[in-house]
């Protein structure tokens, strides 16, 4: 898979982390920034990770701050963008298992890099269900996307 990753400067040293480990699972990263521990906003980067998620043909994209908190309501306001926050495996497989879930955000100040790693490698094996319920339920947040989607414009 083609995985997109970015952070603002409170993720920047675990997504280096992550990238070596996402390229040794077999994946191509595209790296969005940021690029050193210096103080970025986490929007900016949570818009660069969506735009390339959704123009450059990336399959799966992660995205990391301090928290995870702002950077999943950032990167959530991208029409097309499912993001969740995960710190456990549990969310991240089943984020994309009934949810269709194409972001994972994570806080690097909430879990240390060995779970990173086992919540990533779970995310990216997981796989959409297609299940009924699952399809009619993605298929109402869609809606419900689009109609205020044209609020806004």
């Amino acid at each position: 898979m083609d995985i997109v990753i970015g952070s603002d400067h409170a993720g920047f040293e675990l997504k280096r982390q992550l990238i070596a480990f996402i390229e040794t699972l077999g994946h191509s990263v595209l790296d969005v920034g940021t690029e050193s521990a210096e103080p970025v906003d986490y929007p900016d980067y949570a818009q660069k990770l969506g735009n390339a998620l959704l123009e450059k043909g990336c399959d799966r994209g992660i995205l990391i701050c301090g928290s995870g908190v702002g950077a999943s309501i950032a990167v959530n306001k991208i029409p097309g963008i499912r993001a969740g926050i995960c710190h456990d495996t549990y969310s991240a497989h089943q984020g994309v298992e009934h949810d269709d879930s194409n972001v994972l955000v994570v806080g690097s100040r909430v879990i240390g890099i060995e779970l990173a790693r086992e919540i990533v490698k779970t995310y990216l094996s997981a796989v959409f269900s297609g299940e009924e319920r699952h399809v009619r339920r993605l298929g109402k947040l869609k809606a419900l996307e689009a109609r205020y989607s044209k609020k806004g414009a």
